[in-house]
């Protein structure tokens, strides 16, 4: 890692951007936190407002999904998790995700120019390897909603175990990317297709279209990892409820894939 690459992200740089496009939302920062989900949740508890954003360069306790710890070097990515208050129903929470897929693909297409999909539901990737992962997580009574992202800008190599799936903004463009950049087109691109999606609370209209569009398992074969027996299938898309669509090979009906229960991934590959 070279000296540039130590430089802390600037928080202020961020609101700046955010601000010049008409984007205004609380936005905290620290050098290092356990974990940007927990801090949030905690402010959430201390009454916190909606669409405040908890953002650090280090996360010592980061979390995936499934109870995995997410690792975030510091000073090469970013992490941050957004604290939402939606009044919205608890099965449509998970949609939220799918939001943040949609967020992140954009705003990273837009500050690198790089051919950026989403393999569903959430997947940002290139080249068949992931660019972040998302967690999404609500307390009991749903009083609130996070909405945590952590995301590969600057490392130029990956442990041994997470070099076939994993990669980076900057091994990919050949060069480091501006973090405070990706960091904020992806909250603009957040904070539009949210809006949009609290309308109906469904993945509809212009938001479903863009996300369809970025969809890389789209039009291709699939392997559906369900609990109940695998099959194999054609993506075709989404429904509203953010469900994968995926027309069987064995009877040729179109089965609408709930992302809570199963996996899905290509014949050939992760993708």
């Amino acid at each position: 890692m070279t000296q540039t690459d130590r430089i802390l992200l600037d928080p202020e740089d961020i609101h700046s951007r955010l601000t010049r496009e008409g984007v205004g939302c609380p936005l905290f920062y620290r050098q290092e936190i356990d974990s940007t989900n927990e801090w949030a949740k905690r402010a959430a508890a201390e009454g916190a407002a909606d669409g405040s954003v908890y953002l650090a360069d280090y996360q010592s306790a980061g979390k995936g999904r499934r109870g995995r710890t997410w690792q975030s070097p510091e000073g090469t990515s970013v992490s941050m998790s957004l604290l939402l208050r939606p009044e919205i129903p608890a099965d449509r929470i998970s949609m939220l995700t799918l939001i943040m897929g949609l967020s992140a693909a954009e705003g990273m297409k837009a500050v690198t120019g790089l051919d950026v999909g989403i393999k569903w539901p959430n997947d940002v990737v290139i080249g068949g390897r992931k660019l972040c992962g998302i967690l999404t997580e609500a307390n009991s009574l749903v009083e609130y909603i996070v909405v945590g992202i952590g995301i590969n800008c600057n490392m130029e190599a990956f442990p041994e175990e997470l070099s076939q799936t994993a990669t980076s903004l900057r091994l990919e463009m050949g060069r480091p990317v501006s973090r405070e950049a990706v960091t904020a087109e992806i909250l603009k691109a957040f904070y539009r297709n949210y809006e949009e999606f609290r309308k109906t609370c469904t993945i509809t209209g212009s938001v479903k279209e863009a996300y369809e569009d970025l969809l890389v398992n789209r039009d291709r074969q699939v392997r559906v990892l369900d609990p109940k027996g695998e099959y194999e299938g054609i993506s075709l898309g989404i429904n509203e409820m953010g469900e994968l669509l995926v027309q069987r090979a064995d009877n040729g009906e179109a089965a609408a894939v709930y992302a809570g229960e199963v996996s899905v991934r290509g014949i050939y590959g992760y993708v």
